[in-house]
């Protein structure tokens, strides 16, 4: 029998169906963390609200505070931690530590359910301060990445993580379902606890250097100023922010009284639910393939405009359906499909466009000034939507804050950024006119 031996042949298949960058141990080992913690973020970001409306009761306003105070240290912690970070030479020993403490927090919760002294209370602290730890790891993060990864290969990284995030998408929420019918939602949370272990043992084998830090003596004030500056007056950075911050604004509004409106208003069950949206997760899955072609079709700026439409709009679904149980399943899945093809479209293709814009020695600052604006709008939106469920109801609450966040696209009008078509320059740790910026045309 001529031709290849099987073993060259299965190589060469493997090669094609398999990113080049996964044949990078650092960087495959990166990914591999990141995407365990994902599916065991899945876990609780369905978990817990159903802890708090299942086993503790809780009414709109609890249920946006919940949300809100695990969102608050984006807010209050963002800019300092970033100023903090460039200065630290070791940052994913830091990335570590959080995942362990994170671990250590997610478990107390079940344990405090078999002990019987399960609240309210803890649901905020713990939270409260793993939303601390994810500042640190999430800021180190873009450190990592730029570490592990080349710059040409900005957009396929950002694919790639984007991709396992889709496939926890569709595989995260069906097992949290299943977790929770069966185990209790207390107790299901174990597996994100163990999920943040997996996470630190692969970053822990990581071998890459890090960037080098440049210690510059300048004021406190002046720490604290330079990436907001930057990204305020920087013609790509800002219109970016302004988009996204003003989507997630409204989004976590909606987040924040999504589960209680579908449990307690539609009458749909943990594991139906889960059920539905990994179903159409596939819509994240599909977007993660396809981004860098609508990239390479319409421009990375582009690209990013057309997720900026896609990914709000279809939630107005859920504050208009009504009718049977196969009605209300049906629009979770064209939801969660639309929307998920739409955040995978906007975030690989802005991702790589903040990575590359964005100066080395100002990267933690500015990570930390993004997040500050982009994040700390999310328990603002928490906060106002667990308000405005309970002064106006859940229901029109929904309708409102669903129509308002698909107006971010509106800052991108008369911006640069639906004409940019590929990676712009780093800037020069300022502002950069539009037309000294390779990359449009």
């Amino acid at each position: 029998m001529s031709g290849q031996p099987r073993p060259a042949l299965a190589r060469r298949v493997a090669g094609r169906l398999v990113s080049p960058l996964l044949h990078e141990r650092d960087f495959r080992r990166f990914w591999l963390g990141q995407t365990i913690s994902v599916f065991g973020d899945q876990v609780t970001q369905l978990g817990v609200p159903l802890v708090a409306v299942l086993v503790l009761g809780a009414d709109a306003t609890q249920m946006g505070t919940l949300l809100a105070v695990g969102l608050l240290p984006h807010l209050l912690f963002s800019l300092p931690a970033g100023v903090w970070l460039d200065r630290v030479r070791h940052r994913r020993r830091l990335m570590i530590a959080a995942d362990l403490a994170r671990a250590a927090l997610i478990a107390s919760i079940p344990a405090a359910y078999v002990a019987g002294v399960l609240s309210m209370a803890q649901l905020y602290v713990v939270g409260f301060l793993t939303g601390s730890m994810a500042v640190v790891f999430d800021i180190s993060w873009n450190t990592l990445l730029v570490a592990v990864v080349r710059r040409e290969a900005f957009v396929q990284a950002n694919a790639l993580f984007s991709g396992g995030r889709a496939l926890a998408f569709v595989g995260g929420p069906p097992l949290a379902g299943v977790l929770v019918q069966v185990l209790t939602a207390p107790i299901a949370l174990v597996a994100d606890a163990l999920s943040f272990l997996g996470s630190a043992f692969y970053l822990a084998r990581i071998r890459a250097a890090e960037p080098p830090i440049e210690i510059v003596e300048e004021s406190m004030r002046s720490r604290l100023s330079t990436g907001l500056v930057f990204i305020l007056r920087d013609s790509i950075m800002r219109p970016i922010l302004l988009s996204v911050a003003t989507i997630n604004l409204f989004n976590f509004c909606f987040q924040a009284l999504f589960i209680l409106y579908v449990t307690a208003g539609l009458g749909v069950s943990p594991g139906v639910l889960g059920a539905a949206l990994g179903a159409g997760a596939v819509g994240g899955v599909l977007g993660a393939v396809i981004a860098t072609r609508v990239g390479g079709r319409l421009g990375l700026g582009g690209a990013f405009t057309l997720g900026c439409v896609l990914f709000p709009a279809p939630i107005i679904l859920v504050p208009l359906v009504s009718g049977p149980s196969e009605a209300v399943i049906a629009m979770l899945f064209a939801v969660e499909f639309l929307a998920g093809l739409g955040v995978q479209i906007l975030d690989i293709n802005v991702g790589a466009v903040i990575a590359a814009r964005t100066p080395d020695a100002i990267r933690s600052r500015s990570g930390g000034a993004f997040r500050f604006i982009n994040y700390g709008m999310r328990p603002v939106g928490a906060f106002l939507g667990g308000l405005l469920g309970g002064v106006i109801g859940v229901r029109e609450t929904l309708l409102v804050v669903t129509i308002a966040a698909s107006l971010g696209v509106v800052w991108l009008v008369g911006s640069p950024i639906p004409g940019l078509r590929n990676l712009p320059e780093a800037a020069r740790q300022g502002p950069e006119p539009a037309t000294d910026a390779p990359g449009y045309g």
